[in-house]
């Protein structure tokens, strides 16, 4: 299998690299080729310009990459800390140069826009790791848990993927590192349930 996981936190030090080295590491261990982008320190740009907005624009090379990428995928792990109850802007703009109609989304012939569209994602499953400073109850019953809904319906379910699940760790600031080692035990664990060995997919 093929998975996508993508980290986007500017701190290399940071709890999100850790989670998105120990799925990384489990993938490979289960024998799946990994493609890995942390997009901090690819300098990823955000920017969506005029030009990639309609569905034949100008797109660059990269764009095209990561689009194939995203495609060719078989499973998508995204990696993030809650900033603001959103993804941090490098992430939106991943997402927004990258969920692109005609690959991540079609409308149907006649239809200008104004409808639902089909989803084409063909990822068997899509995990979100999110890291947060504000307590579960807070997050839900104050903000209403945005990020669940923005990656879970507006996202991926929107665009064809309905196996679906999302994990935040949290409170990181306050955390132990005995803490830290049982919460990256249980993202291996996700890996291993949702992706596992190669071996298992064929006789399970």
């Amino acid at each position: 299998m093929k998975v996508l996981v993508i980290l986007a936190h500017p701190d290399p030090k940071s709890f999100n690299h850790a989670i998105a080295s120990a799925g990384c590491e489990t993938l490979g261990k289960n024998g799946h080729t990994v493609l890995f982008h942390d997009l901090c320190a690819e300098g990823f740009d955000p920017f969506l310009p005029k030009e990639e907005i309609p569905e034949d624009g100008l797109v660059p090379a990269l764009v095209r990459k990561h689009g194939e990428e995203l495609l060719s995928a078989d499973g998508i792990v995204i990696v993030h800390p809650n900033w603001w109850g959103q993804p941090p802007a490098i992430l939106k703009g991943w997402v927004d140069r990258i969920f692109r109609p005609g690959v991540a989304y079609r409308f149907d012939e006649g239809d200008s826009g104004e409808g639902i569209p089909k989803g084409l994602i063909r990822a068997k499953a899509a995990i979100v790791f999110n890291t947060s400073n504000t307590e579960t109850e807070r997050e839900k019953n104050v903000f209403g848990d945005p990020l669940d809904t923005i990656w879970r319906n507006c996202i991926f379910g929107l665009c064809g993927v309905k196996n679906f699940y999302r994990r935040t760790f949290n409170i990181i600031v306050t955390s132990t590192e005995l803490q830290r080692g049982r919460w990256l035990d249980e993202v291996k664990g996700k890996m291993d349930e949702f992706f596992p060995r190669e071996a298992e997919l064929r006789t399970g």
